[in-house]
């Protein structure tokens, strides 16, 4: 904020000239920042854009943002369809009521324009749509993990590669057995979970002719495959978490200095953290979609999965920061 600068008050006789005010002027007014963030919105959308872009730009990123909408989507819709619930009921109890009121004789004619209310209508439709948005953007992902094969049989590839490796070594240490075993046994549930759910998928869209109920009986087993999965990954996890803290002071800290020791230490164990919330968040679903009928509600089921949806997506805005 400019002033003008202020002249010294004078004993000499008055010269025609204005007198300065004693006081300081009233300082002009701050833009708003609403009008800030109206002047800034061009460049926010395109940075915001551009960041969106680079998320969009691997199939690990396109997943990882269809899990986030798929899921918070559907935990959206059972939101809005659970705080519809009280304004039903107080308009089904003012029907009962008028009816009881009615005599015998009388007939009630509904107006489907009258009710629900119009406001409860318009979060109905609202929690449809969300619905109809989350089960399309999983069937898109599974759309896309048609060809998660294919990247096991490079994933085995590389474990034969590193075991051949392993053996091949004079004097050095070999891998690690209790690991060759848990990646061994991952990439087992992995393969049986995804032809699984490949045959279900291809025969519901009538690709194969697998009936109904063998689809639907492929689909519980290709979840406890990936409930098996989940449960080795846990274990491996804790498993690690183990086999690190054995570790002796030099092989902590090597060449290292103290600060990249601890820089290297809190970045290992927040990426260890966020494995485990992420893998014990899929393990009731996995359990809840391997059973004929479920134990979880909507809301519970859009609320967990949006667990692992939100490390992700913080994850990947992150690493694709500029």
């Amino acid at each position: 904020m400019d002033s003008a600068e202020i002249a010294p008050p004078t004993t000499d006789l008055p010269s025609g000239e204005p007198v300065p005010m004693s006081s300081a002027p009233i300082p002009q007014a701050k833009p708003l920042p609403l009008m800030d963030l109206i002047d800034a919105a061009p460049s926010n959308i395109d940075a915001f854009l551009a960041h969106l872009h680079r998320c969009l730009q691997t199939p690990s990123g396109i997943d990882t943002i269809l899990l986030f909408l798929c899921y918070t989507s559907r935990l959206g819709a059972s939101v809005l369809q659970s705080a519809t619930v009280p304004a039903i009921k107080r308009s089904a109890e003012r029907l009962l009521k008028t009816a009881d009121a009615l005599p015998p004789s009388a007939t009630l004619v509904f107006s489907s324009k009258a009710f629900p209310s119009r406001s409860v209508a318009v979060i109905l439709q609202i929690a449809k749509r969300l619905r109809a948005f989350s089960v399309l953007l999983s069937d898109v992902r599974t759309f896309m993990r048609l060809w998660g094969l294919l990247n096991m049989y490079f994933w085995a590839r590389g474990l034969v590669f590193r075991w051949h490796q392993s053996q091949e070594r004079d004097g050095q240490p070999k891998a690690d057995m209790v690991e060759t075993v848990i990646a061994w046994a991952q990439l087992t549930a992995c393969v049986i979970f995804q032809s699984l759910e490949n045959g279900a998928y291809l025969s519901s869209k009538g690709v194969l002719g697998w009936a109904p109920a063998t689809q639907a009986k492929a689909a519980r087993w290709s979840a406890r495959f990936w409930g098996g999965f989940v449960g080795i990954e846990l274990g491996r996890l804790v498993y690690e978490l183990h086999k690190r803290s054995q570790r002796s002071a030099k092989e902590r800290i090597g060449d290292k200095t103290i600060a990249e020791v601890e820089l290297e230490e809190r970045e290992w164990n927040a990426t260890w953290r966020k494995s485990i919330v992420r893998n014990a968040a899929w393990a009731p679903l996995t359990v809840h979609w391997s059973l004929e009928k479920g134990y979880l509600s909507e809301m519970a089921i859009g609320a967990i999965a949006s667990i692992p949806g939100f490390i992700q997506m913080r994850d990947l805005w992150r690493r694709t920061a500029d």
